[in-house]
């Protein structure tokens, strides 16, 4: 079980995971404002409509407190240079023969393609597979979500199939393909495999810095 006062704080350089506080809420609102056109289309939403009310952002962290207290949940804000820029949610967390969980995440727009959520992707799934013994870590998504297909491509997802009217997403009932990882696959940790990856791409470019190349 994880206490919601263990989940931890993780870092890889500018990039880094922390437990999210409800101290966020004016940063996080004025994220989520500036990218409303960005994020909208990827956005949960209630098959029942007005009738069910969105929670506040407070409702939302007590939500995942609870959770997190229960060991269900690890609700992390992703942060680039200690600024609130995303968010990175491992939930549906379970022991015992499945010991598995899934991951979602957005970011902020002007954040993306920087090799950022892959990073933050990464340093998750690490701390899910080698320190609370996950086996599986589940990435499902929208098949038209170019962006985040190239995240969970790029750190070498398996695709698992198509699930059909999978989660209600703006509005509607939505296709979403899975995207799976066993702990088995990335024996090193998939940290490295991630630095490993853009090492390589990064000798295939005349001159290129490795640090520099996007990995989202």
């Amino acid at each position: 079980m994880i206490a919601s006062s263990s989940i931890p704080t993780l870092r890889q350089g500018p990039i880094g995971l922390r437990p999210i506080r409800l101290r966020d809420a004016s940063a996080w609102r004025a994220v989520r404002a500036r990218n409303r056109t960005w994020l909208t289309r990827w956005d949960a939403t209630s098959p029942l409509g007005s009738v069910d009310v969105p929670p506040t952002f407070g409702a939302m962290v007590r939500t995942l407190r609870s959770e997190a207290r229960g060991g269900r949940t690890l609700p992390w804000v992703i942060t680039y240079e200690d600024r609130l820029i995303g968010q990175l949610t491992v939930g549906g967390i379970a022991y015992g023969s499945l010991r598995s969980a899934h991951a979602g995440y957005w970011v902020d727009q002007q954040f993306a393609g920087r090799g950022i959520v892959p990073t933050a992707v990464a340093m998750g799934a690490d701390y899910c597979f080698f320190t609370l013994g996950m086996h599986r870590l589940e990435i499902n998504l929208r098949p038209e979500n170019a962006a985040s297909r190239r995240v969970v491509e790029k750190l070498g997802f398996r695709p698992e199939g198509l699930r059909e009217r999978y989660l209600h997403i703006d509005g509607d009932w939505r296709d979403h393909l899975t995207y799976a990882l066993t702990a088995e696959e990335v024996p090193g940790g998939l940290l490295n495999r991630l630095r490993a990856g853009a090492q390589v791409r990064g000798h295939a470019r005349s001159g290129a810095d490795s640090s520099d190349i996007p990995t989202e």
